[in-house]
């Protein structure tokens, strides 16, 4: 029977890192993807036509309302697409390889380090989305939840990752505040796509963190991109949480990643560590992790 994977969300930033390294590290597959301009998850009779056309043997959801002031300023709108779209998906995969991408998100960030055992605590509306969200999909015996945090990397229209973000804020001669106390563990995209491929792989469903080896602040995450964007010299700003206005975020979402390290090929990299390797190499900033 021929393998057809469905990546929702493919016009994403990992959506796209999974069709750039499919040839690479997904050999056997028939890859499908679909974007927010192909069909609207929440319209669940077109969701119906579409699985019939593809007849999918695994999915990948990558697809959500996933920044946390859009989801704040309409919950309901993001209940609709990360619970009863995601809902909805996994009911149709009861019996393939469902993967969900969630978030770390789900924790309050108290104390950091997170294992997959701790109590998720979230503090905003995206986060208690994706927790709704994740108590549904582990209900299918053939499937597997998968927090990430914090996604670097590169997107055909730029407006994809948080370092897209940072530059485009330079670029127009805005300030980047960087908080100097709020912590997570920045992986690659192409990091994050090898190891959803290897994870597909082995089959072996249920919750993993996913996560870079440093736990670095914000700002110590902008410092250790200038040498690779020269245009947020002069542009950043220390800051600190306590001052932060807005959407509530957690302040520590470093993750434990012993479980999915010991499933994976290639050793998780540390941010700093990886930056480094790709300068003394010489390759593309943000090319997939090579062994």
């Amino acid at each position: 029977m021929p393998r057809r994977v469905l990546i929702t969300g493919a016009a994403g930033l990992i959506g796209q890192y999974l069709f750039r390294s499919a040839s690479r590290w997904a050999s056997g597959w028939n890859v499908h993807g679909v974007t927010r301009a192909d069909i609207d998850l929440t319209d669940h009779l077109s969701v119906e036509r579409l699985w019939q056309t593809i007849r999918p043997t695994a999915v990948i959801h990558c697809a959500a309302l996933s920044r946390t002031k859009d989801c704040e300023q309409n919950p309901g709108l993001a209940r609709q697409v990360n619970v009863e779209a995601t809902t909805h998906l996994a009911t149709l995969s009861a019996d393939i390889p469902f993967l969900f991408l969630s978030s770390g998100e789900v924790f309050d960030g108290a104390r950091g380090w997170y294992g997959e055992a701790d109590e998720p605590r979230p503090v905003n509306i995206y986060g208690k989305t994706k927790l709704e969200a994740e108590h549904i999909v582990l209900q299918g015996p053939r499937h597997t939840v998968l927090r990430i945090v914090l996604t670097a990397g590169t997107s055909h229209n730029g407006d994809r990752s948080f370092v897209e973000d940072m530059c485009r804020a330079a670029r127009v001669g805005r300030e980047v505040l960087l908080y100097a106390d709020e912590y997570r563990c920045p992986l690659p995209a192409g990091t994050i796509a090898r190891a959803v491929w290897e994870l597909l792989a082995r089959d072996q469903p249920g919750l993993y963190h996913l996560g870079g080896r440093e736990r670095l602040s914000r700002w110590e995450i902008g410092e250790a991109l200038l040498p690779w964007y020269p245009e947020l010299s002069h542009r950043l700003v220390k800051g600190s949480a306590r001052n932060h206005t807005g959407a509530p975020r957690p302040s520590d979402l470093s993750l434990r990643c012993d479980k999915i390290q010991g499933l994976l090929s290639f050793p998780i990299p540390g941010f700093r560590e990886w930056l480094s390797t790709r300068s003394q190499r010489g390759d593309d900033l943000w090319e997939y992790l090579t062994p």
